[in-house]
C-alpha cells in the first residue's frame, strides 16, 4: 500500500470523458479508482476497478473502502458520471425523472460525501463534478429541463461545498461542458451539433481533460464552474 502516490477516484469511468480522466491521472502518475456499472478489469496495476451503479450508496461505500485498502489514501473525485436524455418537458417518464436523479443527484450525493469524509480527515483533497452548459444557457434545439434540473442542483452544491470546506484544506471544483465528441453522438450528428458552440466546433474529450487537469492543479481555485463549452455560456451567436 503506497501513502506517497496521489489517488483519484473516477466516476463513469469506463468510456468517453471518464476513460479520457482516468488516462490523464495515470499519465501524471496517480493510483487510480475507476468505476462505472460496465467497468472491466485494467491491465495496469495502479487502475484498481469497481463496478457498480453510481446511484447505490453500497456502490459508494465500496469504492472508498477499496481505495483506501490499495493506496491508503483519496486526493481527488471526479464526479463524471451522468445522463443526458434531450426531452420535451412533458415528455419526460416517471422512469426518465427517476433515473436522472438516481444517476446524476445521487451518485453525486453518495460519492461526495464518502469523498469529503475521507478528504476532511486528511486534510487535504479535492472534488471536481461533470455538469453542463445548458444549466446557464438553455437553447430552444436541446430540450433538456432535466439535465438544467440535475446539474443545475450540482453547481449550487459546487459552491455551496467549497464554502463549507474552504478552511478544511479540500477544494470544491466544477467543469461545465458543452456538447462533446463522445460515443453518445453519433458522427452523423456531429455537424449540426458543432453549429451550437459559437466557436463552430463541438468539445473534445481532451478538453475537457485538460480543464480537470488544470482545476485539479490551481490549489487558489475553489467553488469555480469552469465552462469550456465553445462559447455556449456566453450568450448566443446568431438571431
Amino acid at each position: 500500500m503506497s501513502t506517497e502516490r496521489k489517488v483519484t477516484v473516477v466516476t463513469g469511468a469506463s468510456q468517453g470523458i471518464g476513460a479520457g480522466i482516468v488516462e490523464a491521472f495515470r499519465r501524471r502518475d496517480y493510483g487510480v479508482v475507476a468505476t462505472s456499472r460496465s467497468i472491466k478489469p485494467s491491465d495496469d496495476a495502479e487502475i484498481l476497478t469497481v463496478p457498480g451503479d453510481v446511484g447505490d450508496p453500497r456502490t459508494a461505500q465500496r469504492v472508498f473502502s477499496a481505495a483506501l485498502e490499495r493506496f491508503g489514501r483519496v486526493d481527488t473525485l471526479v464526479n463524471n458520471a451522468g445522463m443526458f436524455m434531450a426531452k420535451p418537458f412533458t415528455a419526460y417518464s416517471q422512469a426518465d425523472y427517476e433515473a436522472y436523479v438516481a444517476t446524476n443527484v445521487s451518485g453525486f450525493f453518495h460519492m461526495t460525501q464518502r469523498a469529503l469524509d475521507v478528504m476532511g480527515k486528511q486534510g487535504r483533497g479535492h472534488v471536481i463534478t461533470i455538469t453542463t452548459s445548458l444549466v446557464d444557457q438553455p437553447m430552444n434545439s436541446v430540450p433538456a429541463a432535466l439535465a438544467s434540473l440535475t446539474k443545475g442542483g450540482l453547481n449550487a452544491a459546487t459552491r455551496s461545498l467549497a464554502i463549507e470546506y474552504a478552511s478544511t484544506g479540500v477544494r470544491v471544483n466544477a467543469v461545465s461542458p458543452g456538447i462533446i465528441k463522445t460515443p453518445m453522438h453519433p458522427p452523423e450528428a456531429h455537424q449540426a451539433l458543432a453549429g451550437l458552440h459559437p466557436v463552430g466546433r463541438m468539445g473534445e474529450i481532451t478538453d475537457i481533460v485538460d480543464a480537470v487537469l488544470y482545476l485539479d492543479g490551481a490549489n487558489f481555485v475553489t467553488g469555480e464552474i469552469l465552462h469550456v463549452d465553445g462559447g455556449q455560456a456566453a450568450g448566443h451567436h446568431r438571431i
